[in-house]
């Protein structure tokens, strides 16, 4: 299960943002998701604790959201969402297309919770 490694990777990035910002924990990191990414949701979830256990986002919630696939096509330019099996232009049909979007994972965003002294500098 690669997802963990994915994960400890995540939580590496988090860790980095969280101390150059003072915080003191991490509560919720939203990630990005596209189907053709090869990392499965259910499984990140399921890693998640395992990979946070331990670290300042250790009580953060994980959010994950699924983008979606879009392509261009080569022949008329029109950019549409495809799905994983159909990368076709929904204007005119083609197949010959070029994909936009629905490879990526994104760290979206990240919540951070400060000490008080920090809140008020």
């Amino acid at each position: 299960m690669h997802e963990l490694s994915v994960c400890q990777s995540i939580i590496a990035q988090v860790t980095q943002i969280a101390h150059e910002n003072h915080a003191i924990a991490v509560t919720k990191i939203i990630v990005q998701i596209g189907p053709l990414s090869g990392i499965e949701a259910p499984l990140l979830e399921h890693a998640f604790p395992i990979a946070s256990a331990g670290t300042i986002a250790q009580a953060a919630r994980l959010e994950t959201r699924i983008l979606p696939i879009r392509v261009r096509c080569k022949l008329c330019g029109n950019e549409n969402e495809a799905t994983v099996n159909q990368l076709l232009c929904a204007a005119c049909g083609t197949w010959q297309t070029s994909l936009l979007s629905g490879d990526e994972m994104l760290l979206k965003s990240i919540e951070l919770e400060k000490s008080e002294e920090q809140a008020h500098v």
